[in-house]
């Protein structure tokens, strides 16, 4: 894919409508405080207000 970093929503149902654009969407929770904290990742607020990372590791995923 052409994106260079993870867009987050801050939100199941946005998660759910931006996810739709592409096909039946499958929605995580991020540990973002923990990727934070623990691990020092950079998170970076877009313009239009998005939360970008540039990836997410999968320990920090829980599937809803």
């Amino acid at each position: 894919m052409s994106r260079h970093h993870v867009h987050l929503s801050k939100d199941i149902a946005t998660a759910k409508t931006v996810g739709a654009r592409h096909g039946k969407p499958v929605v995580f929770a991020v540990d973002a405080a923990a990727m934070y904290l623990a691990d020092r990742y950079e998170f970076y607020c877009s313009d239009n207000g998005v939360w970008l990372v540039e990836h997410v590791p999968p320990e920090y995923l829980q599937q809803i």
